[in-house]
């Protein structure tokens, strides 16, 4: 398993990212806590998280999922094995959103606390900000850089002109650049990403994180009818995909995976491994299980036949 590098930034990892938006949510700390460790104990270190996870959830306020994750770094003294990556600018209760440098340095202290640690190593926007300054939002980043309480920054939903306005800022003022992105992308979730972005990614050297690359659980099979949605935590999201072309998706996944003896989600995580500028998918689970079976796509090589069809039925 080769360790990918995050784009420009210095740092590397292996091909997997684990997310931490359900750690508080569908998963509680202490499962929480077993998934980190297993994680890490499988040769993984990126592990992304929000100040915003979990405030959908009735009664949470944000920093949740940073809480556990910064419990299990104390207790478990493995700071140093980890690459934790987390994010701002989505909107904290009684707190505020958005990019301004105030808010920016406000909620890293914030997250650090929470963290319990001395340093993000890759800190990023969580969303575009148009009312502020990209200046202003670079230099409040620098400053962390600067005082060593983030080690590289990032980007997570931007579109390819906003990002490649970034870059240019970032060069002309002196600021530090974006190093990676985060965008939605997967099978069933192609055009955000591919074209324009993609270019972009690849021309900068930008380390490419994808985020939802199962489809809050689409890809993994589990969800074959409507009826299979009702009453599952991410079923709304799920019914929204869930139509003809989605479903010609995961049968191609099926016969894939039955002449790579792999399961669905291990070849929807590899066909995205296998696509241009992709470092390191960010995956979400909620058991052990689970995550020895995501962590199996990471040495997983699809044939050509089997990345040719897969492309052309989610085209």
């Amino acid at each position: 398993m080769q360790p990918r590098k995050l784009g420009r930034s210095g740092l590397s990892c292996a091909p997997l990212g684990l997310g931490g938006h359900v750690f508080g949510w569908t998963v509680d700390e202490a499962a929480s806590h077993r998934i980190l460790d297993a994680f890490l104990d499988r040769g993984f270190a990126l592990i992304d998280t929000a100040d915003t996870y979990s405030t959908w959830v009735d009664g949470h306020r944000g920093g949740e999922s940073e809480t556990i994750i910064g419990n299990w770094l104390k207790a478990s003294g493995k700071r140093e094995q980890a690459l934790i990556a987390t994010k701002v600018g989505g909107a904290m209760t009684d707190v505020g959103k958005g990019l301004s440098k105030a808010h920016i340095i406000r909620s890293a202290e914030d997250s650090l606390r929470r963290l319990q640690t001395d340093r993000i190593d890759l800190y990023q926007a969580h969303f575009d900000d148009t009312g502020v300054a990209m200046e202003e939002t670079l230099e409040a980043f620098a400053s962390l850089v600067q005082s060593g309480k983030a080690r590289a920054v990032g980007a997570s939903n931007f579109s390819a002109p906003r990002l490649a306005e970034a870059l240019a800022t970032a060069r002309s003022e002196g600021l530090p650049l974006y190093s990676c992105l985060q965008p939605h992308y997967s099978l069933v979730t192609r055009a955000f990403y591919e074209g324009e972005l993609q270019a972009l990614c690849l021309k900068e050297d930008l380390g490419v994180l994808p985020f939802r690359p199962l489809e809050a659980g689409f890809l993994t099979g589990k969800y074959r009818s409507m009826a299979d949605t009702v009453g599952r935590p991410r079923g709304a999201l799920v019914a929204r995909i869930l139509d003809d072309r989605s479903l010609d998706i995961l049968g191609e996944l099926d016969r894939a995976g039955q002449a790579l003896n792999a399961t669905p989600a291990q070849v929807a995580i590899a066909w995205l491994l296998a696509q241009p500028g992709v470092t390191a998918p960010i995956v979400s689970v909620t058991s052990p299980a689970q995550l020895e079976e995501v962590c199996g796509a990471a040495t997983l090589a699809l044939d050509a036949r089997s990345l040719r069809r897969l492309t052309l039925v989610s085209a």
